[in-house]
């Protein structure tokens, strides 16, 4: 399966931005799909993720109340709604697939397919 991540942009704290992850290749509607990001000088940490189904979302502590995942299997796009945006949270995007609904949906380590990135800057 092939991703694309997309929605990134220059931004104000405070404002809002919705990423997407679109499949091709392949139906979505059978991986988890997680979204990580990284910032300059810094490892690809965990942001959130979904199970195949929509049921479970999991979400880093630094963006609980803030950011929202979600799917649309019938579009084969995964979402990540980003409210309140801060600074710290400038960084390139990934989302990524995984296959295997038992391996741990945080761990890099789990997902078998990468997009892109897509670039989040957020100014103070």
């Amino acid at each position: 399966v092939q991703l694309q991540a997309s929605g990134g942009g220059l931004v104000q704290t405070g404002d809002s931005l919705r990423l997407s992850c679109a499949a091709s290749g392949r139906t979505l509607s059978s991986y988890a799909v997680g979204w990580f990001r990284q910032a300059p000088g810094k490892e690809r940490e965990f942001v959130s993720a979904i199970n195949w189904r929509g049921s479970t979302k999991y979400y880093a502590d630094s963006v609980k109340g803030r950011f929202t995942i979600s799917r649309d299997n019938a579009k084969n796009t995964v979402y990540l709604q980003m409210n309140s945006l801060k600074p710290d949270d400038t960084a390139l995007y990934y989302c990524a697939a995984d296959p295997d609904t038992t391996s741990q949906p945080m761990d890099v380590r789990s997902y078998d397919y990468w997009g892109q990135g897509t670039l989040v800057t957020v100014s103070s």
